[in-house]
């Protein structure tokens, strides 16, 4: 398979709001850089008529790229990421990182979740502090599945993994494999499991959360709680809401650059 590579100028602030907006229709993988936003695309799923009404007068140019020509692509431009002492994520090609509690392996090839961006690193934040020990995981649209490799590393007893694009699933199955887990149920699927998990992780986007709401509650234990990312601050309204609507409360918000992440929890049935 083919893909496409979209380049678009613009200031970071724009860039967020063109990351939630071609992520709903269908971009799998972002680059961003002071002025200029490159998003990627299956060949099939890039309809550029669809690209100009949602980026209006703003230059961008697109090319095609092969399959094979992608791990090299990622390998040039992909540099480790530290988050404070507590996780480094680095790829097979790069030194080993001294100074953290858990490095992770990830060579992110196709699929999202590097640490690089906002949603991933606060994701990862807000897991330094939950206690994984001993839990049940689920990991909605695991990308790269670089949050069930670290829930595995936290000492979750079992995660689900799963992800609607076959390449991440094998992506996500190699790192996995990298970072010797042996507790992760990988699958491809876009639906949340008729199963009872201790903690949720859910970084997607606004859209893809609000329709499966309700199924992640579901699928929450009693005082239960889920990672949301994958958001903009212009969507914390709506997200709130919901949150609260479905019966789960705002225990935690972490915001970085345009980005937000909320800790929701479900509240045990008296």
């Amino acid at each position: 398979m083919n893909y496409i590579r979209l380049t678009i100028e613009a200031n970071e602030s724009r860039q967020d709001i063109l990351i939630s907006l071609l992520s709903d229709i269908g971009a799998t993988g972002f680059e961003q850089t002071e002025n200029t936003l490159i998003a990627y695309f299956n060949e099939p799923d890039f309809d550029e008529a669809t690209i100009r009404d949602i980026i209006g007068d703003t230059p961008y140019q697109w090319q095609k790229i092969a399959e094979q020509n992608w791990n090299a692509l990622w390998e040039s431009n992909f540099q480790p990421v530290i988050v404070s002492d507590f996780c480094a994520i680095r790829a097979s090609f790069h030194e080993p990182i001294s100074n953290v509690t858990y490095e992770l392996i990830i060579t992110p090839k196709m699929s999202f979740g590097t640490g690089h961006h906002a949603t991933t690193y606060m994701m990862i934040e807000q897991m330094a502090a939950l206690d994984f020990t001993g839990k049940k995981v689920f990991d909605f649209g695991t990308g790269t599945g670089i949050l069930a490799i670290l829930a595995e590393k936290l000492g979750a007893a079992h995660i689900t993994a799963t992800d609607i694009d076959e390449w991440s699933i094998n992506n996500a199955l190699e790192n996995i494999q990298q970072n010797d887990c042996r507790h992760i149920n990988l699958y491809q699927s876009a639906q949340v499991p008729e199963e009872i998990y201790d903690i949720g992780l859910a970084n997607i986007n606004k859209n893809v959360i609000l329709q499966n709401l309700s199924a992640l509650y579901n699928s929450t234990a009693g005082n239960g709680c889920i990672l949301l990312s994958g958001l903009l601050l212009s969507d914390e309204e709506d997200i709130i809401m919901a949150c609260e609507k479905q019966g789960l409360t705002v225990q935690n918000k972490e915001q970085r650059q345009n980005w937000l992440s909320l800790l929701v929890r479900k509240q045990a049935a008296l």
